[in-house]
């Protein structure tokens, strides 16, 4: 089960206002990257379901991180059925992240009580989203939509949580955009964990990069 509660998860992604996306089949280097999070003051982190035996993957380094991060909030991406959504709850994720709005996997987190994200690009879906017990609403790609849509959205409902991902740089510009237009948060992923940080193993100047993305979003924010 998961190691936060569900009203906790909802909590750091609230506070933190940047989600790290992450994806390697090594989980030793995938050890590295969740320490570099974590030094930086990260405490939250989506591993993206892609690739052969993800799920294994993901058990190990949520292994790791309950033992030696406590305080990192570890989820998973990419869910797109109710049977893979109990196969990641049953291994700790302490949230669920889909594409796509899917009523069976909305079911299955609620009933295990943890935050179910998903993907929505209309009212409708959103509204439907939200009848269905979810706070955060994923979309995706922002790049299609851009921030515009996140203040259209809100301003006949300012009660709508949206995160943003795809199309979101770690350029204080482009946050500003988002943050401004009222996203609860942003979803970042090769633009912060890119494929140089990880074939050079620059642990260091992920820490660096997370620690100014946090940094530029707390201002933004305040």
């Amino acid at each position: 089960m998961a190691l936060h509660s569900r009203l906790h998860a909802l909590s750091v992604i609230h506070d933190q206002g940047i989600m790290p996306l992450f994806y390697h089949q090594d989980a030793e280097l995938g050890k590295e990257v969740l320490r570099a999070c974590y030094a930086a003051g990260g405490r939250l982190l989506e591993f993206t379901n892609r690739g052969d035996f993800a799920h294994e993957t993901f058990r190990e380094l949520n292994v790791f991180a309950r033992k030696e991060l406590p305080d990192m909030v570890m989820g998973v991406g990419s869910i797109n059925d109710a049977a893979t959504a109990a196969l990641y709850l049953q291994l700790g994720a302490s949230f669920i992240v889909s594409a796509s709005l899917r009523e069976d996997v909305a079911l299955v987190c609620n009933r295990r009580k943890v935050p179910y994200l998903p993907g929505c690009a209309t009212l409708t879906e959103i509204g439907r989203a939200e009848e269905l017990g979810c706070e955060i609403v994923k979309l995706f790609p922002g790049s299609v939509y851009g921030p515009e849509f996140i203040k259209s959205v809100r301003g006949p409902q300012p009660w709508t949580s949206i995160m943003p991902t795809g199309g979101v740089t770690t350029e204080i510009d482009n946050l500003k955009g988002w943050f401004s237009a009222g996203a609860v948060c942003v979803g970042l992923g090769s633009q912060l964990i890119g494929k140089s940080v990880l074939s050079d193993r620059d642990f260091s100047g992920l820490t660096d990069n997370v620690r100014e993305a946090l940094r530029v979003a707390k201002e933004l924010r305040s």
